[in-house]
């Protein structure tokens, strides 16, 4: 055989070898594993693709404590209509009570540091869920009902995108609700809020700035002719103030002077506790400015 033709056979030989030992990339398996649902199994269970329990478990992890509620501003671009794995979601941003019934995943090391679609973190040991409508960030107790444990959790994450889950509960949120070894578990969910006193939860929205009664009642911080003289007063309160009293915390505009105010609480005992407990002039005014 001549030289040249021994070369091109050689070529072709060793392209049928290689077309016949192609495989998948793993990025390209790890997309179809995730599209399917695939899960891969490990030592004491079966997880999505990687994930499962981490390599160290902090001591104690029982005793962290619930999410707190609190009034914080939606975040819109994790509030917008979505589509996921050819399903559609409409968040829902209003205040209506929600009170609903299934099952909880939870997710755990693969996620740890990942970015959450409220752009935080997410952190396995914090007391978090993600959920598909549930506005972001707002607030849940989540019951086990198999065992009558229940939490407090911070909705900051989109999912679980599958037609047999609820809510997908953060590892330490689902240790404290006891269902780590069985991977998942019957839940019942109601949206909380923070009471006025933001020392309890309410399952209902409390009354809001914008639907204020002539019950209620603010602590007046400071009345100034300029508003920037306001404004720079405000943001020195900020500095001081619990991030659970921001969304309460405001300038009202009357006859040309610009208040300072937080509020509204629904009673002048409420706001004289907070004020107590927040060291500022207790100088309650009822109905508002």
């Amino acid at each position: 055989m001549k030289p040249v033709f021994r070369w091109l056979w050689l070529v072709f030989i060793s392209l049928a070898l290689v077309a016949c030992t192609t495989v998948k990339s793993a990025s390209a398996t790890s997309q179809a594993s995730a599209k399917s649902g695939k899960k891969t199994v490990a030592a004491n269970g079966k997880y999505f693709q990687n994930d499962g329990p981490a390599e160290r478990i902090p001591a104690n992890l029982d005793l962290v404590p619930d999410a707190v509620p609190q009034d914080e501003p939606l975040i819109k671009a994790a509030n917008l209509p979505y589509s996921a794995l050819g399903m559609s979601f409409r968040p829902d941003t209003s205040d209506k009570p929600y009170v609903a019934k299934g099952r909880a995943s939870w997710y755990g090391k693969q996620f740890h540091g990942r970015q959450t679609t409220s752009g935080e973190r997410y952190d396995m040991f914090a007391m978090t869920a993600a959920h598909p409508t549930l506005p972001i960030p707002s607030y849940a107790r989540v019951t086990n009902l198999r065992n009558g444990k229940s939490v407090i959790v911070r909705i900051n994450d989109r999912g679980p995108f599958h037609r047999g889950r609820l809510m997908d509960l953060s590892y330490a949120a689902a240790y404290k609700l006891g269902y780590i070894k069985q991977g998942s578990a019957p839940i019942k969910v109601e949206r909380v809020w923070p009471d006025d006193d933001g020392e309890t939860v309410a399952t209902s929205r409390p009354d809001s700035p914008l639907k204020a009664s002539s019950d209620d009642a603010y602590l007046k911080l400071g009345s100034f002719t300029r508003l920037a003289t306001a404004e720079a007063h405000m943001s020195q309160i900020e500095k001081d103030l619990d991030a659970k009293y921001d969304a309460k915390l405001g300038i009202v505009n009357r006859d040309g002077r610009y208040t300072v105010q937080l509020g509204p609480f629904r009673s002048q005992k409420a706001a004289r506790t907070v004020a107590e407990a927040l060291n500022v002039e207790n100088s309650v005014i009822q109905g508002g400015i």
